[in-house]
């Protein structure tokens, strides 16, 4: 018997409480949703978003599985490497605080609009949409796979059929929310997933204190007994081990979480609905905030785990620790069993379903928002494209998007998907980042930069994830029976962001610029005042 399954009671709650928070939200999405056919209001919801209902939203987007699901265990199952990812996670969005203010007065919609500032012609917004795409698809599809794996966990089923049909009733739920409702629409779900998932960690972060008696060092002592490993949970170098290998990869990791996280698309469309940009500082606040204060609340999740359970237990059930969190909510207030027990299980199941269905929909959003503003609006038509044609067009994308995610990740079911998560983040840190930093503040930066920019880095961190051990020759890698990896690094940040960053600085300097491109006094005022910022 898996020991992460819930009781027969505590099935049907779930199940009740998963039909009324879709029926509620699917609801709330087609009245809230655009009441007309104009792309600001489908984007960008006019704008009419408070700088705190933003907050929530940007800190609902930054909020995915990834970090509920994957940080816990990975502080339950490494203790000190987890808990330092916590802390990255948290700072992560102190990058996007200092970008948010330029960024919200360059940009309009999406990526392309901000490479469109420095470049003319089709080609950096063709640029914008293939980076978006490359960032959003990978992250979409191990969302959806964890999300059809947890959702038949949380229904007591195990089949993978089951776990399939899963995974595509979610996609199909994420198209609906994101056609119906547009910015507007996923920014409710996001405040609803926001106000449900700190209420339902607080409460259980609140459980787990309360059986150590509200002592911390209690916690942590019975942490260290639990995990197995007293001499080193507490230090670093559990996940990647102390050789010369490990601290590159340790460090790659902090690099690309810290300037990644929090630069993949649908943040930056999150910040461009932002009515100004002072107002996009602010929401970011807000945001830093709320993400620093769940991500603590995560180290406690993690420790309470490991320290209940025991890390034998919690590496049996899922290797990395996926089920950490749902094996703890089911052990806390007396089993799954009691109503107490059942209840708190049902409220942590709902957490999580949300928190999947919330992230996959912004993804959505701003991968078709490439296709239909960057390319069939801007890149084709040449920004001629009616308003009410590119409104058809982004909801016809958000189908398509979602069909091949759902695809995607029902075809790669049973496989080990986590390396997709660290490729899309690598990729945001290695192409999207030094491309926004040059565009915002280099003023000799120009259209052969910016593309040497955003596709060296791609290819350079595809390219060298291909060829890692979380693709081959390793236990834990997506094909674990085969062996073509050369580079001998997990976490390829600590070359790809700098080699970014050189090759846009490289391509620069070796090239003039052309006739067209704008001037950087014209850039500058916008990043600084929003001038012509709509």
């Amino acid at each position: 018997m898996n020991p992460a399954a819930p009781g027969a009671g505590t099935q049907t709650m779930v199940l009740i409480a998963f039909l009324v928070f879709v029926g509620v939200t699917l609801l709330l999405c087609v009245l809230v949703g655009p009441e007309g056919d104009e792309t600001a209001d489908f984007y960008t919801a006019n704008r009419t978003l408070t700088p705190f209902q933003n907050g929530l939203a940007l800190s609902g987007d930054y909020i995915s599985a990834a970090t509920l699901l994957g940080t816990t265990g990975i502080v339950a199952v490494n203790g000190y490497d987890g808990v330092t990812l916590a802390l990255s996670t948290a700072l992560s969005l102190g990058v996007l605080l200092l970008l948010a203010q330029p960024l919200r007065n360059a940009g309009r919609y999406t990526l392309g609009d901000v490479f469109a500032l420095r470049a003319d012609g089709a080609a950096p917004r063709i640029a914008a949409t293939v980076v978006t795409l490359a960032v959003s698809l990978p992250f979409l599809v191990v969302q959806l796979s964890s999300a059809g794996t947890a959702t038949a966990l949380m229904l007591g089923l195990t089949h993978s059929g089951v776990q399939q049909f899963c995974t595509v009733l979610v996609g199909m739920l994420m198209v609906c929310y994101t056609v119906l409702g547009g910015m507007k629409g996923t920014s409710l779900v996001q405040i609803v997933k926001v106000v449900l998932t700190l209420g339902t960690v607080l409460a259980v972060v609140l459980s787990v204190l309360a059986r150590f008696h509200w002592d911390v060092d209690e916690l942590l002592a019975a942490a260290v007994k639990g995990s197995g490993r007293a001499q080193s949970y507490l230090r670093p170098g559990l996940r990647f081990g102390d050789s010369a290998e490990g601290w590159l990869n340790f460090v790659g990791l902090h690099l690309t979480v810290v300037l990644g996280a929090s630069c993949m698309p649908h943040m930056i469309m999150r910040v461009n609905a932002s009515p100004t940009g002072a107002a996009a500082r602010r929401s970011t606040r807000y945001a830093v905030g709320m993400v620093g204060a769940f991500c603590l609340a995560v180290v406690v999740l993690g420790l309470g785990a490991v320290a209940l359970l025991g890390g034998r237990l919690i590496s049996a059930v899922d290797p990395n620790g996926q089920a950490a969190l749902l094996l703890l909510a089911g052990n806390l207030q007396g089993g799954t069993g009691t109503t107490a027990g059942g209840a708190l299980f049902t409220a942590v199941a709902c957490a999580v379903f949300v928190t999947v269905l919330a992230v996959v929909a912004g993804i959505t959003l701003a991968a078709a928002a490439a296709l239909a503003h960057d390319v069939a609006a801007g890149a084709v038509r040449r920004g001629r494209m009616p308003q009410v044609a590119e409104v058809r067009a982004v909801r016809w994308s958000v189908g398509a998007v979602g069909a091949v995610g759902i695809g995607l990740a029902v075809a790669a079911q049973g496989y080990n998907l986590q390396f997709l998560s660290s490729l899309a983040v690598t990729v945001a840190a290695s192409a999207v980042l030094p491309a926004l930093v040059y565009s915002l503040f280099w003023s000799r930066y120009n259209r052969t930069g910016l593309l040497w920019t955003v596709y060296g880095g791609l290819l350079v961190s595809v390219g060298l994830h291909l060829f890692s051990p979380t693709v081959s020759g390793a236990p834990d890698a997506l094909f674990p029976n085969v062996d073509f990896h050369w580079f001998p690094l997990q976490m390829p940040g600590v070359v790809s962001v700098p080699a970014a960053f050189l090759l846009g600085w490289a391509a620069t300097v070796r090239s003039r610029r052309t006739e067209g491109e704008p001037a950087f006094d014209e850039v500058r005022t916008r990043t600084l005042l929003g001038a012509d910022a709509e």
